[in-house]
């Protein structure tokens, strides 16, 4: 990974306001650590009376929904050619599994689609963390949501959560700013709509998703890193003064500007306090009091880099309009007509909220109320500021349209609490037309007459911290190394070379990754100005037997779907059949392949492959999507490279049942014999030395596939080796 720098970093706050390094207890599942905890905060109950955001009569209501655990709710990635394939088998076997079970006398719903969310890819359930996690008959439905989560085919995401990507409108050539983008849930989201179109490898626009953690970028590389995109790239900056970038544009360098942008700024968290429990004890106003300043810095740097005509999506898990409605109030005055709030009441039918409001007043720790800036005391002024009361001129205030502005209360659909506004740049910001420095990050100056006056301070050295990253080195025109590969592979003359890039200067390239076109011209360009911690979806790895074959570099499963429009030779079509036994059996003889399958292997040469599954109309019982394979053709087998994960879901689109005992039974209860075993597999063992390489940790457990009569295990221990077992019933 790198060098760690000496540098200690501040601690900051996460997106919900906890200090990084606090656990989350809402990864234990519910009623682990929470047991000294009340769910009551008088303080915030009087508060939200007074401010009068919820519909009246629903108060108590509303109340009662923040005291109940959060549903658990899924997203399926909707760029995937599968993801047709993963939803019906949701619906089909999963979810008709679930209902009507009862679990510690708590009856299980049927799943339900997020009525407002696009093609039925987003489902709810009451089940709560702990039950899924805990009860043995909900373990094979446990087991199908973490393997197919770490292949990228399902997101674990709050439903509020999924509610800003949907609201911007993306499509595949736009330029994308995440600017606070860790954990990476919606950074997924993003990615996946610049990919909608499956058939461009290449998206001409890209996401760029940042945040200020160190540590937590490496979070969000693990989230972009599941859904194989060449078009993401994770850098490390304080948002609210993020670099100014440049690109090439016909043959200059222009500034960057971003046609989208994502401001989902820390916040004090308030909206989740039916998973972050521990909010309850510790809410004061003062939290949204002290976050307000750097809200709006965030945000105000965001529409600096905004093109003209572009959107940008301002959210917080915070009910509170200190650090919702007053700093987009706040941001429509300084921006003197430039920016207008958007309706987006059209955009996700189903969804229920509340338009934003427009009278608010603030509320001190101690209890004490002003309803504007002329009643705060002068001792406070350094605390309170001008920009968190409402705008005094109706005019004016009438003009922003803050009604625009939505609030997702959670009683309305049983979800967290949240706030969203669509912002649309018309002009560019006043401070740039009056000839400011463009690339200084801006920040209010405020004095005691007016509400705001924004300029740009001098631009800040850029302060890095964390691990040192190894350099991104993009390959030659002349690069000795790509023509063995064009010639094994026979790529096609449009193949992008020049977007393959590897991570080390010196001596032999482990690996080859690529990114698009357009993220090459930023990464050129801006090397000296941002910290960029990864980037590019890895498409080739050294294999140094490969040499004798000649070709040192075998294919990767990450990058498969990325090349394989280019690739033109080392291709096998396989069945149904064979993906089962590719899957199944390590290292099988060619002659256990369909015939079709078994004539094409012979023609080719030891070495990487390419196993490509196409689908049949005429067969509906098998999978509708195209399946591509890496995999090695040695002299008398074939093997498969595929990751465990990625391994389950490929045998669940095919009709095979896989279920893991984490105690190494089967399925009859007993246990297998050292005598049982056959040589280790191989293909299978490629993925644990990755995990190893990578620091993971591997636990022992097994895997138990059911194919007709025959019952297979695979067992996978600490010490990264494998053993296959196979049992005729």
């Amino acid at each position: 990974m790198g060098r760690k720098n000496r540098t200690r970093q501040r601690a900051q706050p996460n997106r919900d306001g906890r200090p990084e390094g606090k656990r989350n207890r809402d990864d234990a599942g519910w009623g682990a650590g929470y047991s000294e905890i009340i769910k009551e905060n008088k303080l915030f109950e009087h508060y939200y009376t007074e401010l009068k955001i919820v519909p009246e009569g629903e108060f108590e209501e509303f109340m009662e929904a923040m005291r109940e655990p959060l549903p658990a709710t899924i997203r399926i990635t909707g760029y995937k050619s599968h993801a047709k394939e993963i939803l019906h088998t949701l619906k089909e076997k999963y979810f008709k599994e679930v209902q009507d079970l009862e679990v510690d006398g708590q009856k299980i719903e049927a799943p339900q689609p997020l009525s407002w969310y696009p093609d039925e890819l987003a489902w709810h359930t009451n089940l709560s963390r702990k039950i899924l996690r805990k009860s043995p008959l909900l373990e094979k439905f446990h087991q199908f949501l973490v393997s197919e989560t770490e292949s990228g085919n399902i997101s674990r995401q709050e439903a509020v959560s999924m509610i800003p990507p949907l609201l911007m409108k993306i499509e595949p050539q736009h330029k994308i700013l995440d600017m606070c983008a860790a954990p990476g849930s919606k950074t997924a989201q993003l990615i996946e709509m610049l990919h909608s179109d499956m058939d461009i490898p290449f998206p001409e626009g890209f996401v760029i998703a940042n945040d200020v953690d160190n540590k937590r970028c490496y979070l969000l590389v693990h989230q972009a890193k599941r859904l194989n995109s060449p078009c993401i790239m994770v850098v490390n900056h304080d948002a609210s003064s993020i670099p100014r970038l440049h690109f090439d544009q016909d043959g200059k360098k222009d500034i960057l500007f971003y046609d989208r942008i994502l401001c989902d700024v820390p916040c004090s968290g308030d909206g989740t306090m039916r998973k972050n429990i521990d909010v309850w004890k510790k809410w004061t106003t003062s939290n949204s009091i002290h976050l307000h300043g750097l809200q709006i810095r965030i945000a105000v740097r965001g529409v600096e880099q905004l093109a003209v005509g572009g959107r940008m999506v301002y959210s917080t898990c915070s009910l509170n309009p200190i650090e919702d409605e007053a700093v987009i109030a706040a941001l429509l005055e300084k921006s003197e007509g430039a920016l207008e709030l958007a309706d987006a009441s059209a955009d996700l039918p189903g969804l229920k909220y509340m338009p934003g409001i427009t009278s608010w007043k603030v509320m001190t720790k101690e209890g004490q109320w002003f309803s504007d800036w002329s009643e705060v005391p002068t001792s406070r002024h350094t605390q309170i500021r001008p920009t968190m009361f409402p705008p005094t001129d109706p005019e004016k205030l009438a003009n922003m349209k803050l009604e625009r502005c939505m609030r997702i209360l959670p009683h309305h659909q049983n979800t967290g609490g949240f706030f969203v506004a669509v912002l649309v740049k018309k002009a560019p910001m006043p401070w740039n037309r009056h000839g400011s420095s463009a690339d200084a990050p801006v920040e209010a100056v405020e004095v005691s007459s007016a509400r705001c006056v924004s300029g740009p301070p001098p631009p800040k050295k850029m302060k890095l911290f964390g691990f040192k990253e190894d350099p991104f080195v993009f390959l030659t025109e002349d690069d000795p190394i790509f023509p063995p590969i064009q010639a094994f592979y026979d790529l096609s003359p449009d193949f992008p070379k020049l977007n393959v890039l590897t991570r080390t200067r010196e001596g032999k390239k482990r690996n080859l990754y690529m990114v698009s076109k357009e993220l090459r011209n930023v990464l050129l360009n801006n090397s000296e100005r941002m910290k960029v911690i990864n980037t590019g979806v890895k498409v080739w790895s050294r294999n140094n037997d490969g040499e004798q074959f000649g070709c040192a570099f075998r294919l990767a499963q990450e990058g498969i779907y990325t090349l394989c429009p280019y690739i033109r030779a080392r291709i096998i079509n396989i069945s149904v059949e064979d993906v089962k036994v590719l899957l199944t059996q390590e290292n099988p003889f060619l002659s256990k392949l369909g015939d079709d399958a078994h004539t094409q292997a012979k023609k080719l040469e030891m070495g990487s492959i390419v196993l490509r599954y196409l689908p049949d109309p005429q067969d509906l019982d098998a999978p509708q999507c195209p399946i591509d394979l890496c995999g090695w053709r040695g002299k008398t087998s074939i093997r498969a490279f595929v990751s465990r994960n990625e391994c389950l879901h490929y045998l669940r689109m095919v009709g095979v049942e896989v279920f893991r005992d984490k105690q190494g039974k089967r399925n009859d209860g007993s246990t297998e014999t050292e005598e049982e075993s056959t040589e280790d597999a191989e293909g299978l063992s490629q993925e644990a030395d990755l995990l190893e390489q990578e620091g993971e940790e591997t636990d022992c457990v097994s895997i138990t596939l059911q194919i007709g009569q025959i019952e297979l295990k695979l067992c996978k221990n600490s010490h990264i080796s494998q053993k296959i077992f196979l049992r005729s019933h």
